[in-house]
C-alpha cells in the first residue's frame, strides 16, 4: 500500500518514511502544501498523512481541495494544535482522523491500520492468485496454507505484482512504485528481489507464478504464455 507523508520537518518526515517502509508500506514525501496537493491529485495513494502547518499552503487548504477531487481517500491529520476548535475544523473539512504531536509511532500505525481497514473492501484487502494469498491489512503471506516470511521490500514487490496480476509490468514501473525512485537502467535491484521472491513464493510449489516477459519485465499469474521465460 502507498502512503503520502506531507510534513515539512525533514527529520520527522525521514523518521516516518523509514518507520512506515519497515511496516511494508511504500512511502512518498512532500515538504510543502503545494507539492502535497499536486502529488495527492496526480498519484494513487491508499492514505495521506497530512501535517496541518505546511508552508506555501497549509494542510487545511490542501484537505479542502483534495476532498473536492478525491472524496474517498483516507486522510490522517498530523497536528501540533491542541485546541478543540482546530481539530474540529480539520474533521469538518473531511479528515478521517487526527493525531497530535508528539505521538507514539505505534499509535500512528494503529490509526493507519484502522483507516485502511475502514476503507478497504474484503476482496481488496485479501489478494489471491491461485493458492497464494496476501493480506494487505495484516501484512501476511501464505501459499497452500503455509506462511511465508517476507522482508518489507519483498512484501511490497509481491503486493504490487498481485495487484497487477496478469498484467505485464516493467522494471521501471516496479522500481518507481516499490522503491519510489526514478528508473536507472544500470541497476539490477528489481531482478535481485524477483529472485528472492521466487525462492520463497515459487520454489517447491506448482504452478510457478512469477514469470519473466522478454523485453518487458514481469507478470504474475499461473497461465504460461509463449513470450514468458523463467529466469
Amino acid at each position: 500500500m502507498r502512503i503520502l507523508v506531507a510534513e515539512d520537518d525533514a527529520a520527522l518526515a525521514q523518521f516516518l518514511r523509514k518507520g512506515l517502509e519497515a511496516e511494508s508500506y511504500a512511502v512518498d514525501c512532500a515538504a510543502d502544501g503545494e507539492e502535497a496537493g499536486q502529488l495527492a491529485e496526480e498519484c494513487d495513494f491508499d492514505l495521506i498523512l497530512l501535517d496541518v502547518n505546511l508552508p506555501r499552503r497549509n494542510g487545511f487548504d490542501v484537505l479542502a481541495r483534495l476532498r473536492r477531487r478525491k472524496p474517498s481517500i483516507p486522510v490522517l491529520l498530523l497536528t501540533a494544535y491542541a485546541k478543540v476548535e482546530d481539530r474540529v475544523r480539520g474533521l469538518d473539512l473531511g479528515a478521517d482522523d487526527y493525531i497530535v504531536k508528539p505521538f507514539a509511532f505505534s499509535e500512528l500505525c494503529a490509526r493507519i491500520r484502522a483507516l485502511l481497514r475502514r476503507g478497504q473492501r474484503p476482496s481488496a484487502a485479501l489478494l489471491k492468485v491461485g493458492s497464494l494469498e496476501l493480506n494487505r491489512m495484516e501484512h501476511t503471506v501464505q501459499r497452500d496454507g503455509k506462511p511465508i516470511e517476507l522482508s518489507p521490500k519483498e512484501f511490497g514487490l509481491l503486493e504490487y505484482l498481485m495487484v497487477n496480476q496478469r498484467r505485464r509490468v516493467s522494471r521501471a514501473m516496479i522500481i518507481e512504485h516499490v522503491w519510489n525512485l526514478a528508473f536507472d537502467s544500470s541497476t539490477n535491484v528489481v531482478d535481485v528481489y524477483i529472485n528472492y521472491l521466487r525462492a520463497k513464493v515459487d520454489e517447491g510449489f506448482e504452478p510457478k507464478l512469477i514469470r519473466t516477459i522478454r523485453g518487458v519485465g514481469y507478470q504474475l499469474g499461473p497461465a504460461a504464455s509463449a513470450e514468458a521465460e523463467a529466469e
